[in-house]
């Protein structure tokens, strides 16, 4: 693994811009970086995806635990919705995608820092804008990335099993670029994948007493939310999720992953895992520096990191996991994310300075003879924004979905 400087392009923001990704500097700092990339060997690359893949049967094998042992109360979820979650973990509800975060520095095994398994971003980002940033400036060189082709299959299996499920519909805070450009990807290669599609804004979610509906009082069969899950039943509407009547996607069994207990968890059914660093409930069960980590907690608020003689906050609701230093080079340090289960894809963030703004650049490994490069075509287009205007499984109604049958492997 190395890590090349390079010149940006001149007109880079008007090309990220072009494919959505009108978010690229926040508070003057970069969040799309050009000035610098990521090379791999494609055996490094091997190593990557294996650890994904491995990861994500791990995370399927810690969700059978929670659901048999009913251990929902470590991972701070209200007892009202155990059967609930239970339910869909045990007919299968389908999920789509989930990105694993990891420390790596191209010499030992990749280490998960947590799981981004219900409201992972940086998939445009991930999917297309690097991929076009590779077709430009590194042409000869390949890139692990068919996230865009996987979603589309994906979406388009779905459409294949589910037909009697009119449309999907698309929410998010829409008044953040970042998640509105993130749902109106998504949707777009729904879309593409067979299904019609309506967007709504999550203050626009109704309830007709019985069912989701959307803004023309049309039921809503199946739901894709960017919001996370602990947030969904913490709204006022929240009761009515148990009615059942909607689809989800991410489905319910997904908070179990997206929640950080399950680091703890993990660490709990396999000690010593290659992938995994030590984690615990409690820090006296971490030796040395560690991160104290809210089991719900959102691009690092609340993450806190202690060293050796500090014993955090002892607040309820944490997880401690082991700190993973991770590689310098120049100032920066590295962390990489997978796209788990039916997706395939790598990306890059370096950090300048601990929490506080994330660069997430382009990640490319050399072309080899037996690794065919993808096709290029990749487009999507962008929807008009949604307004709000109000405020605030059904997959198979008759529950004939076999257990694990939609389950990425």
């Amino acid at each position: 693994m190395r890590r090349e400087c390079i010149a940006p392009r001149r007109d880079w923001r008007q090309k990220v811009e072009a494919l959505g990704l009108d978010f690229h500097t926040n508070d003057g700092q970069p969040y799309w970086w050009e000035a610098a990339c990521y090379g791999f060997s494609a055996a490094e690359i091997d190593v990557l995806e294996e650890a994904t893949e491995t990861l994500h049967k791990l995370c399927l094998e810690a969700v059978e635990r929670i659901v048999s042992q009913r251990d929902f109360a470590r991972l701070a979820i209200p007892e009202a919705y155990w059967d609930w979650i239970a339910a869909s973990w045990r007919r299968g509800d389908p999920d789509i995608y989930g990105r694993f975060d990891f420390s790596y520095d191209g010499s030992g095994p990749p280490k998960l820092l947590e799981y981004n398994a219900d409201t992972p971003t940086a998939l445009l980002e991930a999917a297309v804008v690097q991929w076009y940033w590779l077709e430009e400036v590194k042409p000869d060189c390949d890139q692990f990335n068919s996230i865009h082709e996987k979603l589309i299959a994906a979406w388009a299996e779905l459409r294949r099993q589910h037909p009697q499920i009119p449309m999907v519909h698309f929410a998010g805070v829409t008044e953040e670029p970042e998640d509105a450009r993130t749902v109106e990807y998504m949707r777009d290669v729904c879309q593409q994948g067979g299904w019609q599609t309506e967007p709504l804004d999550m203050s626009q979610l109704g309830w007709n007493g019985s069912r989701f509906t959307d803004l023309a009082e049309q039921p809503i069969a199946a739901l894709f939310k960017l919001y996370p899950w602990e947030w969904m039943l913490r709204e006022r509407f929240g009761a009515n999720l148990l009615a059942d009547r909607t689809a989800f996607v991410e489905p319910p069994w997904k908070m179990l992953l997206s929640n950080k207990a399950v680091l703890a968890l993990l660490w709990e059914m396999f000690p010593d895992h290659p992938n995994l660093l030590p984690a615990a409930f409690e820090r006296s069960r971490i030796a040395g520096p560690c991160v104290e980590k809210p089991v719900h907690g959102r691009e690092g608020g609340g993450v806190h990191l202690l060293a050796a003689t500090e014993t955090g906050s002892a607040r309820r609701g944490r997880v401690y996991q082991a700190a993973a230093p991770l590689r310098h080079a120049h100032p920066d340090r590295l962390v990489g994310g997978g796209w788990a289960g039916r997706r395939h894809g790598v990306a890059r963030r370096h950090f300048a300075d601990h929490w506080q703004y994330q660069p997430l650049c382009p990640a490319l490994f050399p072309l080899k003879p037996n690794r065919p490069r993808p096709g290029s075509t990749r487009c999507w287009a962008k929807s008009a924004p949604v307004r709000c205007a109000r405020r605030l499984c059904p997959w198979d109604p008759a529950r004939s979905c076999a257990g694990g049958r939609h389950r990425g492997s």
